[in-house]
């Protein structure tokens, strides 16, 4: 299946919740609107399908940004000072900002989303919080969790609006099970020797366990780790003996590490391609396009894996 194809797949499941939520459109709240702040795009999409249009959502980063090494600016503080609730992941993925998300704490409801999840549920020791793989979203059935989390925070801050929020939610987690379903055929298309992922870092550990792909990495969980000569070298060892045809960039890493791997393997005598285009990892795309919604972002990635390794 084509990119075409799964571009399909997602407008006519938009289409289909446009329709689902049209009669609740046009319903206002019966105080102002509710000021929320997030710290990824991930997030905004995610609370925008349960909340509708008329919140304000205002995500501290944008596309491409690397929430692991982000700092808060001036202008953040400021929306975080006016939000009226504030959620961001935990698990360290901003870990540069955990002090400024602990101070906004005493004053106003922050939530992590992460809290949704079971800890038996986690990838990485659970007996240290930086230990633990941040990167929930890539299985749909742990985001799904979340997404149920977030509505039971807006619907407890926002009463009057409980109903709209739910029915928004509802439709949302149904997208969200066809989008597991798809993927979950998808993968499987990859002949299972074929089947093993090689990013710029550890970002898709939940993907792997989920969709029954193996997953290597250049970096560990966070990118603030880097990565040395030895961690290219055996990288290297690894796919030249499983002549792996492909490996991936991501959108928000720089990838002159993975293009010393590129060359490793050429020196070897393997030829592994770098891409085709970037995986969408700690951000989603550029506004307009598939990949600027967290279903279309995933819905990118698998067809990106899946042509290339297939």
């Amino acid at each position: 299946m084509r990119y075409t194809d799964l571009s399909h797949i997602y407008k006519s499941l938009l289409f289909a919740v446009f329709l689902f939520l049209a009669p609740f459109s046009a319903i206002s709240y019966a105080s102002s609107p509710l000021k929320i702040v997030v710290t990824t795009s991930v997030l905004k999409d995610t609370l925008q399908n349960i909340v509708g249009p008329e919140a304000e959502i205002i995500s501290l980063m944008g596309p491409g940004v690397d929430p692991h090494a982000y700092k808060a600016t001036l202008k953040n503080m400021r929306d975080l000072n006016n939000a009226d609730i504030i959620f961001y992941h935990g698990l360290h993925l901003e870990g540069k900002m955990a002090d400024v998300l602990t101070e906004m704490s005493r004053s106003k409801p922050v939530y992590a989303v992460s809290n949704a999840i079971d800890p038996s549920q986690y990838i990485g020791d659970c007996k240290a919080t930086a230990a633990i793989d941040p990167h929930i979203w890539f299985d749909i059935q742990l985001w799904k969790q979340v997404v149920r989390y977030i509505s039971t925070q807006i619907q407890s801050i926002h009463p009057a609006e409980a109903t709209k929020y739910q029915t928004h939610t509802t439709a949302y987690l149904e997208v969200l099970e066809t989008l597991h379903q798809e993927i979950t055929a998808l993968i499987q298309t990859i002949p299972q020797h074929q089947r093993i992922l090689i990013t710029a870092h550890d970002a898709f550990s939940y993907f792997g366990r989920a969709y029954d792909i193996q997953v290597k990495s250049l970096q560990g969980i966070s990118t603030v780790e880097e990565c040395g000569l030895r961690d290219i070298t055996n990288l290297v060892d690894y796919i030249v003996y499983h002549k792996i045809k492909a490996i991936f960039p991501e959108n928000s890493v720089p990838m002159q590490a993975l293009k010393a791997v590129v060359e490793g393997c050429k020196h070897k005598g393997h030829t592994v391609i770098l891409g085709p285009p970037e995986l969408y990892s700690d951000a989603l795309g550029e506004a307009g396009t598939l990949e600027a919604t967290y279903a279309g972002m995933v819905l990118s990635n698998v067809n990106n894996i899946v042509n290339a390794l297939r």
